[in-house]
């Protein structure tokens, strides 16, 4: 279990962070890529085609985690890549040096070279790392960092209203639901043990939409503890670009958007958790169901300020069964 310890002080200096951190975002998303287990269909089709589509311009990076953590230098917030970039640029030698030393076992696991130039301080490693980091982020962020950060604004504004109407304690609570809070101290029960201490520093909150596993810590005194936690239905998000899932035959007809919302309605559902399933704005998600309840597919049903959507039978009878997944080879 995870246990944050939260003195009045820190209770004073929550902040929710303005904007998404783009390498905090990165990280999270090649930890979900690479973490071991078990994977839902569709998280199992992203991890896919995040691996094939990095570049050998990026494989520095894997050699910076080689036991599954990361040194704590790369822990930096920033509003842009370069800024980013800069604060790991400034990290004390001795920490570098400390933190790769960490990683590698104190010399029980072979050093690539280019780390022994980093663990010297030499600016042709550290460009490889700017370099690796660039890669990734074009590949794997790029194509939907606009999406990350219309998510992260109207999340931002989910946990400003939480706290104006409910106060702090279940704003916290209702980032992660199954955590408690009892005025002292924010417990994550699905969590790795853990004892956290802020003493004063405070608490930085930072959603991420690329690792529905569970929290994301950063304790690194002076700052304050960073607690990146997921948000959204767990799925990160993918770009639009117009390629359609192999088992989505509506997808050329409808859209791929629009075929994946009726999917969702197995169920009926509200324009708040469509949007936050599809991840796209609620407005988006709005105007799509409009669309496919002109044409009969769904129907819309106001409950004071909720609306709910849910599939027609002819919308239940264009779609059909979903086709199953073929069976699991044997070990």
């Amino acid at each position: 279990m995870l246990r944050i310890h939260l003195t009045a002080d820190d209770l004073a200096r929550v902040r929710f962070a303005p904007r998404p951190a783009p390498l905090q975002e990165l990280h999270a998303a090649l930890k979900t890529a690479v973490a071991p287990g078990p994977d839902p269909l569709l998280l199992g089709r992203w991890r896919g085609r995040v691996l094939r589509s990095l570049p050998a311009a990026a494989d520095p990076l894997a050699d910076l985690v080689p036991g599954g953590r990361p040194p704590a230098f790369l822990d930096v917030l920033g509003d842009t890549l370069e800024e980013g970039f800069e604060r790991i640029r400034a990290t004390r030698p001795e920490t570098v040096r400390a933190e790769l030393e960490r990683v590698y076992g104190a010399g029980r696991q072979r050093v690539p070279g280019w780390v022994r130039g980093l663990h010297a301080g030499e600016d042709g490693s550290w460009r490889a790392v700017r370099r690796a980091q660039r890669a990734a982020y074009e590949t794997v962020l790029a194509p939907v960092w606009p999406l990350v950060q219309d998510l992260h604004r109207e999340e931002f504004a989910r946990h400003a209203l939480a706290v104006a109407e409910h106060g702090l304690a279940a704003a916290l609570t209702a980032l992660a639901p199954g955590t408690r809070f009892d005025g002292t101290v924010w417990e994550w029960p699905a969590a790795a043990d853990r004892e956290v201490h802020p003493a004063g520093r405070g608490l930085l909150l930072l959603p991420t939409f690329h690792h529905p596993a569970g929290p994301l810590l950063h304790d690194h005194p002076p700052h304050p503890v960073t607690l990146g936690y997921p948000s959204g239905p767990g799925l990160p998000p993918v770009p639009d670009d117009g390629r359609n899932p192999p088992d989505e035959p509506l997808a050329p007809a409808l859209g791929r958007t629009r075929a994946e919302l009726l999917r969702l309605l197995g169920e009926p559902l509200t324009t708040t958790e469509l949007a936050r399933a599809l991840r796209v704005s609620n407005a988006t998600a709005s105007e799509h169901a409009g669309a496919l309840r002109a044409a009969g597919l769904l129907t819309t049903t106001r409950t004071g300020r909720s609306v709910t959507h849910e599939r027609t039978a002819l919308a239940d009878l264009i779609l059909g069964p979903r086709p199953a997944a073929p069976p699991r080879a044997k070990p």
